[in-house]
């Protein structure tokens, strides 16, 4: 197996990451063991573990959590009148109806959301951004798109380009979607 110091991001070089030296002591300890998964799960982990402080800070200038962002988001991409349903919701941003629940009795209470009853049936119920809800979300998005670039400009706009396209084909087969 090549020295992993060597192979931190496809070109020699005499810096080693963390996880290259991980993997170092792996190929140490155990040479028998080809730990070579460890230098992309370990570096997606940590990247993982390193950008969302980043993310999560300009939600906080915006007096949100990671998961009021994500609900107001994704009313915000629903388009106008910027509604789903709770379900809905809970599916698009990956949470249990009982912690939505929660989140939607935050925001409610925030004023920037509103929970009714469906025009087509009264027995379901529909969540709503607010007036006040709909500028705070655009205003929050603004700063996390730039926020983004600006975290993905440490890289070329070409690694950009086919780290979002081997991310995505991977992403569709972990969830099973391709």
């Amino acid at each position: 197996m090549p020295d992993p110091a060597d192979l931190t991001d496809g070109a020699p070089t005499t810096s080693v990451d963390r996880v290259a030296a991980i993997q170092q002591e792996w190929h140490r300890e155990r040479p028998e063991l080809d730990v070579s998964p460890l230098g992309v799960i370990g570096r997606i982990h940590r990247l993982a573990s390193a950008l969302t402080p980043q993310l999560t800070e300009v939600y906080a200038r915006h007096g949100l959590s990671e998961g009021d962002f994500d609900v107001l988001a994704a009313l915000r991409r629903a388009g106008s009148p910027f509604e789903r349903a709770p379900g809905t919701l809970a599916r698009s941003t990956m949470v249990t109806t009982g912690g939505m629940t929660k989140r939607l009795d935050r925001l409610v209470a925030a004023g920037l959301i509103t929970r009714r009853a469906s025009t087509e049936d009264g027995r379901r119920r529909v969540v709503a951004l607010t007036t006040e809800g709909k500028s705070l979300i655009d205003r929050a998005f603004d700063d996390h798109l730039e926020n983004e670039r600006r975290l993905l400009s440490m890289l070329e706009p070409q690694d950009v380009v086919q780290l979002e396209q081997l991310l995505g084909r991977w992403l569709s087969r972990v969830e099973g979607t391709s």
